[in-house]
Parts: structure tokens; sequence; C-alpha cells
């Protein structure tokens, strides 16, 4: 009998950026514990702040939402093949930091996609 063999990475080539590979963390359960823990604490404030009617409510909410996408990506994009920001090859960080953002929002969507849970889903995460 021949082993299985799973592979814990996935693959993405994005729509308009020829040559980019974005190799993308699979999800497992030690994973969804890490990325659990991290995004814990933030999601608490960002329900907080949500419930809120203000304008600083609303500004502070949407700041929270965006440092859950960054969590995510830097939790589940494992390496970005095949694009070099400012003559260095990119990382998540990078990424995040001073590279292109529908590139970003592209790697959001791999993870998300790869995360496999609803948006209500990933608010309890």
């Amino acid at each position: 009998m021949g082993e299985m063999n799973w592979e814990s990475r996935t693959l993405v080539r994005p729509a308009g950026w020829p040559g980019v590979e974005l190799v993308i963390a699979k999800m497992s359960f030690g994973r969804r514990t890490e990325l659990m823990r991290r995004v814990r604490e933030v999601s608490g404030r960002l329900e907080y702040f949500q419930a809120g009617q203000s304008a600083d409510n609303s500004m502070e909410a949407s700041l929270l939402a965006s440092e859950i996408d960054r969590l995510y990506v830097i939790w589940g994009l494992e390496e970005i093949r095949g694009l070099l920001l400012d003559g260095e090859r990119a990382t998540a960080e990078s990424l995040i930091e001073r590279g292109p953002e529908q590139l970003f929002q592209e790697a959001l969507a791999a993870v998300r996609a790869e995360i496999g849970l609803n948006e209500a889903e990933r608010k309890n995460l």
C-alpha cells in the first residue's frame, strides 16, 4: 500500500500578476488555534467599536478590521514567488508595508478562501 502525502501549502497564481505565485498555508488544527490566538483580542475590540455610532468609533472599527486583514496575511501567506519590491524578494510583511494594494487584496482573498470561513464565522474566530 502506498502512503498518502498531504501538502500543507497550496499555490495561488493571482490574476493580473503574470509570473507571481502566492504560497498559502492550508488550515490545520494547530494553525487554526494559532490564528484564533492572534485574532481574538483585536476582534473583541472591533465588535465594541462596531457597536458605537460615532465617527470615531467607525474609524477605529475600520482600523481594527484592517489589522485583522493584516494578521490573516501574515499568518497565511508563507511565500511570494516572482515579485521583487524595491529590488528585494517580496515577503508578506513587505507586501503589506510597500507592495501593491491590489496584490495584497488578492493574497488576503486567497488566505480567507483557505481558511474556509464565512464572514460571520471569521468574526468569531
